[in-house]
């Protein structure tokens, strides 16, 4: 572990029984969202390199022109 994660732990463990659960649901919620997130990401990753690689050729033909922010 890192020494970190191991003094949040020690300091944890301090507190009283509803802290201490509190805590965990929190690590616990935090885990499972990070998880859904790679999830998402990993299967987004094909379509998006194939949306830039499709950009790119536009590009290279001359097919975009450039983006004007005064026009956003």
């Amino acid at each position: 572990m890192s020494d970190l994660f191991d003094r949040a732990i020690q300091k944890a463990r301090m507190l009283p029984e509803a802290e201490k659960n509190m805590i965990a649901m929190i690590i616990l919620e935090e885990l499972e969202d990070n998880a859904r997130w790679n999830k998402a990401f990993s299967k987004s990753q094909d379509a998006l390199a194939k949306l830039a690689a499709e950009a790119m050729e536009e590009d290279r033909k001359g097919l975009t022109k450039e983006l004007d922010p005064d026009l956003l």
